[in-house]
């Protein structure tokens, strides 16, 4: 269950930023502000200009605290799914303590053995998530502090992502005069909401279909097993449309929201309406259906792509169907090519929450969700790998560095340059041992001679 508290989620989208503040109130969700702004500097999902992005989340950051009445000064952001890599991982520590209970310090301890096995320099690990910890050989175990146990051992999956996506993601939001919580991979937090416990179970296909790109995943057994994306989403639409009506890039958006029909099958050949064209005085009479011919040609190249990525992802059992998110998927027609083309049952997924019942807000809402839902051995999890967490090791005590915010402070930047390295054990004097063993026996010898002087 969601711990009470506000929670922040940002969806930096090639389109537009949204930022969303919920409070958590015994575990229900209660969104009191949403800020949206125009974005600025992004191409197909990726940032190509920091400082533009910065000054669109900086917008919508001000719009939200406005609606919700408070100051945000750190937020909770998703992160695409772009050369996305996930590996298995696996650790095992003896646990040391004489009372053999196993603690905070021993599940850090086990991670971050789990997660010894290098990393390439220009890949970064962004989450951790774990399967099962085992005891003692007992398998399948959640949360196995406070249990006793002599060997703990983890089992998890380990993502990794481009350093230079993460580094620009970050100094995006520094720009803005924030701070980052966390970093949320974006088809695991809309796994945890968007989908069911029994279509996570039972597998089943989640396909975002934002502005800037395409991202198509695959969730199974609880776990997402493959995601991928493509450089294509709604922006090549109303490219589309713009070239072949010869009509301004506003023009041609304003059609597709109003009057876009991705399936020929559903459009009209008797309803027309007015396209202002360059270079002509009055505007020209276009039906839905020529519209439509438009759009369908680019969603059925975009279906073919997420039907090649199904293709690698072996999708042979996914009983769950496929299930549409994202701005684009909200365009009439969609979800019925989607099933023409992919031989699959599509719907679409829209949010629950009032005023954001949208597929579009899918993304944000999920990283709240997916932050607000964390158990404390999730967090514990991820401050193993992030460093942001001070625990005693026999003899001595490691604190982590702690970013410190003021009108010149030190930046996420600088805190990036810390570098924790674990204290090395002592080594153990054998001649030790021993010592105790003869203070004893002089002790004993002792009083073996005054008792015996007592009886002379």
């Amino acid at each position: 269950m969601a711990k009470s508290g506000l929670y922040t989620g940002v969806d930096i989208g090639t389109n537009t930023i949204k930022v969303l503040v919920a409070e958590y109130v015994s575990g229900e969700m209660n969104i009191i502000g949403v800020g949206n702004a125009k974005s600025d500097g992004l191409k197909n999902g990726i940032i190509v200009d920091i400082e533009k992005v910065a000054q669109a989340l900086r917008k919508a950051v001000n719009a939200a605290e406005e609606r919700a009445g408070i100051t945000i000064d750190r937020i909770n952001v998703s992160i695409p799914a772009n050369s996305l890599e996930m590996e298995p991982c696996q650790g095992m520590v003896p646990i040391v303590s004489d009372t053999k209970e196993i603690t905070d310090n021993d599940v850090i301890q086990v991670v971050q053995n789990a997660l010894m096995r290098g990393i390439v320099p220009e890949r970064e690990i962004i989450a951790v998530e774990t399967k099962e910890f085992t005891v003692d050989g007992f398998t399948g175990i959640s949360d196995p502090r406070g249990m006793f146990g002599v060997r703990l051992e983890i089992r998890g999956v380990v993502y990794t992502g481009p350093k230079t996506l993460v580094h620009n993601v970050r100094k995006v939001v520094e720009r803005a005069g924030l701070l980052v919580d966390n970093i949320v991979i974006a088809p695991l937090a809309m796994a945890q909401y968007v989908l069911t416990e029994g279509e996570r179970e039972f597998g089943t296909i989640m396909v975002d279909l934002g502005a800037g790109q395409t991202t198509v995943s695959i969730v199974k057994e609880q776990s997402l097993r493959f995601t991928h994306t493509s450089p294509e989403g709604g922006d090549y639409v109303t490219k589309d449309i713009s070239t072949v009506l010869n009509t301004s890039v506003s023009a041609a958006e304003d059609l597709k929201v109003n009057y876009g029909e991705a399936s020929t099958e559903r459009a009209s050949q008797d309803e027309y309406f007015l396209v202002d064209v360059v270079g002509k005085e009055e505007p020209e009479q276009i039906t839905e259906y020529y519209l439509s011919q438009i759009i369908e040609a680019r969603m059925t190249q975009v279906f073919n792509r997420v039907r090649q990525d199904l293709e690698h992802g072996h999708t042979s059992e996914t009983p769950g169907g496929l299930i549409l998110v994202g701005g684009t998927a909200a365009m009439p027609g969609v979800v019925d090519l989607a099933t023409k083309i992919l031989g699959i049952n599509a719907r679409l997924f829209v949010p629950g929450e009032m005023g954001l019942r949208n597929p579009a807000f899918a993304q944000v809402i999920s990283v709240v969700n997916y932050i607000g839902n964390r158990s404390d051995i999730d967090i514990l999890v991820s401050q193993a790998f992030s460093g942001d967490y001070a625990y005693t090791t026999t003899g001595e005590t490691y604190v982590a560095p702690v970013p410190t915010i003021t009108p010149q402070a030190t930046t996420v930047a600088d805190v990036e340059n810390d570098f924790y390295v674990e204290p090395q054990a002592r080594p153990v004097v054998a001649q030790k041992a021993s010592e105790p063993e003869e203070e004893k026996e002089g002790l004993v010898d002792r009083a073996k001679n005054f008792f015996g002087n007592l009886f002379d």
